[in-house]
């Protein structure tokens, strides 16, 4: 399908979060990372490099593709369920994951991945035209193209469409206020709760991930989710799991929804076994047991981990099949049968887009 008009993009963007190094080098100060580089190098995340003395972005206005997904596969359970949402991504990420299973986006070093383009204002129509109530910046971690997320979420405000960030919530203090700003929802990639785990097999590490966590609980209106891949004998101790439950708990409450997925083998992972549904559905209850509210399985069939239910009586909420929604028992965000609130942004009645995939083309001006 062809919605949208498009401008052709820049080649490079101007940034505003890097400074100068001594030694003559300029650092990006958009993620831990802290790429220190020489006129033509690109940073490891391979889309903001260092041009005419200063930091740019090379893939504004540049996707790897857009697809209309239900919002349900971001995982975002309590945003607007059974909605679709345009989704983009670009390539390139700031982390290395080992795992990676959008690998040929997130890893590629090659421009010609980014072969459709949309400038914001385009995207934001394009969205509209097609019944998308919201844009989701996902298959790679926007982080690293901050602008053009940013300019995608403002034109898309102006068109009444919410923004979503799909994000391993690898970023600084400073640009992460910058990028959550315009943001309506979010799902954190929590890729475990260990610093070796994500320094041996992402090539990052833990602490800016916790910071950003605390961040979208404390200081903004974000509505967020989280989801951790469990993968076998890597991140799946119920030690790791007991400790990283009671660090949500504490320090982000008991109505975070939280996603526990399936590993399948792949990238530099292909050695590794599947995850067990038995294992999604221990951590799960574990989950539940230190009092989390909304804990998920996915990635498996399983009507019960992947339902909502009443924290309070019990009573199935929103029945989901996976990306189909089923039973509704919720008015104006509470449960039908005893009145208690659900956390989220629900609307009085469910979309219907169901699991529909729709690839989109922007058609380009000349």
């Amino acid at each position: 399908m062809m919605n949208g008009i498009c401008q052709s993009p820049p080649d490079f963007f101007p940034t505003e979060y890097w400074h100068r190094l001594d030694d003559g080098r300029i650092q990006c100060d958009v993620c831990p990372r802290a790429c220190k580089l020489r006129e033509g190098q690109q940073g490891l995340c391979f889309v903001r490099a260092r041009h005419q003395d200063q930091i740019v972005l090379t893939s504004y206005g540049r996707s790897s593709g857009f697809c209309i997904d239900p919002v349900e596969k971001k995982p975002l359970n309590h945003f607007l369920p059974g909605t679709p949402v345009l989704s983009f991504g670009t390539a390139g990420c700031n982390l290395g994951c080992k795992f990676c299973q959008n690998w040929d986006m997130s890893k590629s070093r090659e421009m010609d991945t980014l072969a459709d383009q949309a400038m914001p204002e385009q995207l934001a129509l394009a969205a509209l035209e097609t019944g998308c109530r919201s844009m989701a910046f996902t298959y790679n971690d926007p982080v690293i193209f901050l602008e053009y997320a940013r300019d995608v979420a403002m034109a898309g405000h102006e068109q009444g469409i919410r923004s979503v960030a799909v994000s391993a919530g690898y970023i600084c203090e400073e640009p992460r206020d910058a990028f959550f700003q315009f943001i309506d929802a979010a799902n954190i990639d929590l890729k475990a709760f260990t610093e070796s785990f994500y320094k041996k097999i992402c090539g990052g590490a833990l602490q800016p991930v916790l910071e950003t966590l605390k961040y979208l609980k404390d200081e903004t209106k974000v509505w967020f989710e989280i989801t951790t891949l469990l993968i076998p004998g890597e991140n799946d101790s119920d030690n790791e799991l007991n400790a990283m439950i009671e660090w949500i708990v504490e320090h982000l409450g008991v109505d975070v929804p939280l996603h526990f997925t399936a590993f399948h083998p792949d990238w530099k992972m292909m050695s590794h076994s599947h995850t067990p549904a038995d294992t999604l559905t221990r951590a799960r209850n574990i989950a539940i047991s230190k009092g989390i509210r909304y804990v998920y399985t996915g990635n498996v069939h399983d009507s019960q981990g992947g339902s909502t239910w009443c924290h309070y009586c019990g009573q199935l909420l929103i029945e989901r099949d996976w990306y189909q929604l089923g039973i509704w028992n919720l008015t104006s965000g509470r449960c039908n049968q005893c009145g208690e609130s659900v956390a989220g942004m629900f609307d009085e009645q469910p979309g219907v887009w169901g699991s529909k995939r729709i690839p989109v083309r922007m058609q380009i001006r000349q």
